[in-house]
């Protein structure tokens, strides 16, 4: 009976860096994703013109990869209603309710997918050649292919995209879903305590009014001047029609 790892063209995992059976090698980069569509159109022409100078700027071989799958939101649900359950104002506790429903029609008109970009850098047997040892064969390949890497995470950085290289446990769990094709549940990286989530409303504090200055006394010999309110400029409105005169020789 064969096993999964026969169909794979891989051997093992040395240093975040997969060695593969036909002698070469492979680095794995997960990039971030940005919203194409809600860019506007000057924005839209500098990230293609910047992802354009990018490709032109690699004498070396890259593949892009795109990985989607079924997304399991029921713990982003629980969060909901342990959010509604502790939250003690009702017109806030009827919003989050309001928001549940809208995300589960949602889910149930729409498939919610999870999508990962990659960035595959490749090397080729042909570029390794002839080594003498395992081990010197594994440093060939971090010569080659780490200055590689640095080079498209700084070209990707220019695009505004964020780059990162896969561990080996990650590159585990990522081949592990592309075989078994299970949907996958993204959970709360730490526990949410449902008296965080309530929103505590103060009473409002009254502002102290600071007491007015005092004013000045006159002095015996000084006569005070009334108060003459601010002049006011008017202008006469011309309503009598413009007169033509004609001159006398």
């Amino acid at each position: 009976m064969s096993t999964t790892q026969e169909h794979l063209s891989i051997i093992e995992v040395v240093d975040d860096i997969l060695v593969l059976k036909n002698g070469g090698a492979a680095l794995v980069l997960q990039v971030s994703a940005v919203n194409f569509g809600l860019l506007s159109d000057r924005e839209q022409i500098a990230i293609i013109s910047s992802f354009a100078q990018m490709l032109n700027s690699l004498s070396f071989t890259i593949q892009i990869a795109l990985m989607s799958q079924r997304l399991n939101i029921s713990s982003y649900l629980e969060l909901l209603d342990k959010a509604q359950k502790a939250q003690a104002n009702p017109l806030l506790s009827q919003m989050i309710t309001e928001y549940k429903q809208f995300v589960q029609s949602t889910i149930k008109e729409n498939e919610v997918l999870d999508k990962q970009f990659f960035v595959v850098i490749p090397l080729f047997s042909i570029e390794l050649g002839l080594t003498a040892s395992k081990q010197a064969l594994e440093q060939k390949i971090k010569t080659t292919l780490l200055p590689r890497r640095d080079q498209v995470i700084r070209q990707l950085a220019r695009v505004g995209l964020k780059s990162t290289q896969l561990t080996k446990q990650e590159l585990i769990e990522v081949f592990y879903n592309i075989y078994n094709g299970e949907v996958i549940e993204k959970t709360a990286e730490a526990s949410v305590n449902p008296a965080d989530l309530a929103v505590k409303l103060k009473n409002p504090q009254p502002i102290p009014q600071q007491p007015a200055p005092p004013r000045q006394q006159p002095q015996p010999n000084q006569v005070q001047s009334p108060t003459q309110p601010n002049p006011t400029i008017t202008q006469t409105a011309r309503t009598h029609p413009f007169v033509v005169e004609e001159l006398e020789e």
